[in-house]
């Protein structure tokens, strides 16, 4: 296994063991690994450059997925018919001295299966992740709403703690942060930060973005806008005044919002309500370098005048697209395509890899 050790797994008790249970955290974290699989019928796996690579170990059994489930869990996982009624389930774990993980526990054939997602003990900076200069101008917007697109995994929550990063440490504001789970742990620096976890400190996003227009926010982050509601209070919070930072899972900037629009009951109105708050849209795609690792392509969408006269009347201005692509100067728009070109320029991705993404 590339970068990667065995580990002795024969006696399989030691699944129950919290020591053994770190030290294939350790093993996985050394490995640079973004994200560790256990699933039953095959060895602990970890993702290493973008590949699925496994621990060479015996095959986990039912006991052992659910030693480790139970170790997630921690003293829940004791109280009656938990682990039975247990489908699917959302939380973090950290390891003192390695680092925190956010963790999803479901069930696959009847038996319990683990991805964590490996998190960072070092909040990221914009500057060290060389994200581009417009990523840094949403950041410093006193209002409006910034979405952060992109299929899981492709490091969205990452750019998104970068901005709070950035914010937390300029500026003097009061950032309220709702998360599921909550990933990077903010210090406060200038600002206050205040985070709050789905399950453990509110119900639901929509109940706590609710309550978050009580708590004198200046900076609102919403961890993901999954439904009807969650958007409405968020589209408000932006029309108010507020800084609204969010994501959502869309491909690209052009279905973002779409997506936005198709979880209104009035979507005439709301595209009025979205170009008049919103402040741009950045899409992400993590995609395989040409010698080891990811490279980040991203769309981004600033919203100028020309861009808000499109999002109200589309039928009667140049598609989203058109429109990044004469964005890039002064205001650094680009779309997928101008992208993928630059890391192929660069060196940085093949044109073959290019192409698969995007037909390139």
């Amino acid at each position: 296994m590339r970068h990667t050790r065995s580990v002795v797994a024969s006696v399989r008790e030691t699944w129950g063991s919290e020591d053994f249970f770190h030290q294939l955290l350790r093993k996985a974290v050394a490995a640079e690994a973004s994200d560790i699989h256990l699933k039953v019928g095959q060895p602990p796996g970890v993702r290493v450059g973008g590949d699925m690579v496994y621990f060479k170990t015996d095959k986990l059994r039912a006991a052992d997925t659910e030693a480790a489930v139970k170790l997630l869990l921690g003293p829940k996982a004791t109280r009656a018919g938990v682990l039975d009624e247990l489908t699917e389930h959302d939380t973090s774990y950290a390891v003192t001295g390695l680092g925190r993980f956010r963790v999803n526990i479901y069930r696959q054939r009847g038996t319990f299966a683990v991805v964590m997602r490996s998190i960072p003990v070092v909040v990221p900076d914009i500057e060290s992740l060389g994200l581009p200069d417009p990523i840094l101008d949403l950041s410093e917007r006193e209002r409006g709403m910034v979405l952060v697109v992109g299929a899981t995994g492709n490091g969205k929550s990452t750019t998104l703690a970068a901005m709070v990063n950035h914010i937390n440490k300029t500026r003097s504001r009061h950032i309220v942060t709702i998360e599921d789970p909550i990933e990077f742990i903010h210090r406060d620096e200038r600002s206050s930060v205040s985070q709050r976890e789905v399950g453990l400190d509110t119900p639901n996003f929509a109940k706590a973005l609710r309550a978050a227009l009580r708590q004198d926010p200046d900076v609102i982050l919403v961890g993901e806008i999954r439904d009807t509601e969650t958007m409405e209070i968020a589209v408000q919070a932006a029309e108010t005044g507020h800084l609204v930072l969010s994501t959502m899972h869309t491909p690209d900037v052009t279905r973002c919002i779409n997506r936005l629009l198709a979880l209104s009951d009035n979507p005439l109105e709301l595209r009025e309500r979205i170009a008049d708050c919103m402040q741009g849209v950045v899409a992400q795609r993590l995609v395989p370098r040409a010698d080891h690792g990811l490279a980040l392509a991203m769309e981004i969408m600033i919203v100028t005048g020309t861009v808000r006269e499109a999002l109200k009347r589309p039928d009667a201005n140049p598609p989203l697209k058109e429109l990044m692509e004469r964005g890039v100067t002064p205001y650094g728009m680009q779309t997928f395509q101008m992208a993928l070109r630059r890391l192929v320029k660069e060196g940085l991705v093949t044109k073959e890899v290019a192409q698969s993404y995007l037909g390139f």
